[in-house]
């Protein structure tokens, strides 16, 4: 596979709605490339970014998010669980911790903030 077909592969995967993980799964298991970086010299994240077709949240942050938006459901449900309020109260933590460290390197916005509230309004 040269450097435009890949390219272009990438492309397509992210115009269906698939995640860089989900890309670069696929690119491992039908195509045999395990890293894109080798073939183009830039991360897929890059190339994304060139195509206007890179999330707008990184996709460890989406994901947690995703997770607290589930756990959320759940405790509406079962009130008294408390093992899950703990976990709950742990993935909120990690999410800040890791909107700290975006925000520092600049990859989110300096005025994005997590609530617990609008969680379900900021996952896809």
């Amino acid at each position: 596979m040269d450097k435009e077909e890949l390219v272009e592969e990438i492309t397509k995967l992210a115009g269906t709605g698939a995640s860089s993980a989900q890309i670069g799964a696929v690119l491992r298991d039908t195509h045999a490339v395990t890293r894109v970086r080798l073939l183009t010299g830039q991360s897929m994240m890059s190339l994304l970014k060139e195509q206007n077709l890179a999330p707008q949240l990184p996709e460890d942050l989406s994901s947690l998010l995703r997770r607290v938006v589930h756990l959320q459901q759940h405790l509406a449900k079962h009130p008294y669980d408390l093992a899950n309020k703990r976990g709950l109260n742990l993935i909120e933590s990690r999410i800040r911790r890791l909107a700290k460290y975006y925000k520092q390197r600049k990859i989110l916005p300096a005025d994005w903030h997590y609530s617990a509230e609008t969680a379900a309004l900021q996952v896809e």
